[in-house]
């Protein structure tokens, strides 16, 4: 496990400086959020667009790991929302604790990182995840918590999922790239040079902007994000390790990547939902705050585990 901690030791060095420069006002919150624009527009949507264009369909897309990755996510988003309602709270906070539950950094931490330690291999089933994170469970969300405030679903509602699935940068790069890939038409050399330059910036500017974004956060209510750190931690990856080793039986490399992302600390775009719509958005940033914290040696351990080291 020394080897794997030492090799994931400087990604979280990089949120490490993020977040130092962020306590120390050397870079204002405003900072952050425009870095992390930046990253989500540009670096990150070229590194997506370049690994799907060299990815096919197939190498993509498995119904097997997409199950077993569903089950294993819901078996711990039903756990979480029983133990919310247990504790008396409403349905759009049990849905938001749900979803800290079950939603890893795939997008700024995930990509950059697993396919760095894991090889390139590791591209097409973080993909997957990805994908599955940002339309099921993002469109999941905003379902229960307008469901729950208007009392019903409208066809508006369907309508603004699938608007802003649409605008979604990471969603349109992957699906441009894997049409790209679909056409069969070689990346021009030009081109190809310009995505990985770009792309480049994704993962130092990702972990930086993690850092940076976490130095406004607290743990507050620190309980409860205790409570959804170990299940998004621990619970997650064990729950997505049963279902694709044992129930599915996924292809061993896939899964092992499966469960590296499942094990990923809570995603900032849970925060984002969660000030959006005005639902316990200080517990979300405590589960942050603390998850990321914690998973210097959980993700360690994981990989360790998946990998033998």
């Amino acid at each position: 496990m020394l080897a794997i901690f030492l090799k994931t030791l400087p990604f979280f060095a990089l949120i490490g400086i993020g977040w130092a420069a962020g306590r120390l006002r050397f870079f204002p919150e405003a900072a952050t959020e425009w870095l992390t624009r930046f990253v989500f527009y540009f670096a990150l949507s070229a590194m997506l667009f370049r690994f799907a264009a060299n990815l096919s369909l197939a190498e993509i897309f498995d119904a097997r790991f997409a199950a077993a990755y569903l089950v294993g996510c819901l078996a711990i988003y039903l756990v979480a929302t029983f133990v919310a309602r247990a504790r008396r709270i409403p349905a759009t906070e049990a849905a938001v604790e749900a979803q800290c539950a079950v939603i890893g950094n795939t997008g700024f931490l995930g990509v950059p990182m697993l396919t760095a330690l894991l090889g390139p291999g590791a591209a097409g089933p973080v993909l997957m995840v990805l994908a599955i994170d940002l339309i099921v469970f993002s469109s999941l969300i905003t379902l229960i918590i307008t469901g729950a405030r208007e009392g019903h679903l409208s066809p508006r509602i369907f309508k603004a999922l699938g608007l802003g699935l649409l605008k979604n940068p990471m969603i349109v790069s992957m699906a441009a790239g894997l049409v790209f890939s679909a056409a069969r038409l070689p990346l021009p050399a030009p081109v190809d040079e310009f995505l990985t330059i770009l792309g480049a910036a994704a993962t130092p500017g990702a972990l930086f902007a993690i850092g940076a974004s976490l130095a406004s956060k607290t743990a507050e209510r620190l309980s409860v994000a205790l409570w959804l750190s170990f299940a998004k931690l621990i619970l997650h990856p064990a729950a997505v390790a049963v279902a694709a080793l044992w129930i599915f039986r996924v292809e061993p490399f896939a899964a092992g990547v499966m469960i590296s992302a499942a094990a990923l600390p809570v995603a900032g775009n849970v925060y984002i939902l969660a000030r959006h719509y005005g639902v316990a958005p200080q517990r979300v940033s405590a589960s942050i705050l603390v998850s990321t914290m914690a998973s210097i040696v959980t993700v360690s351990a994981v990989i360790a585990w998946i990998t033998g080291a």
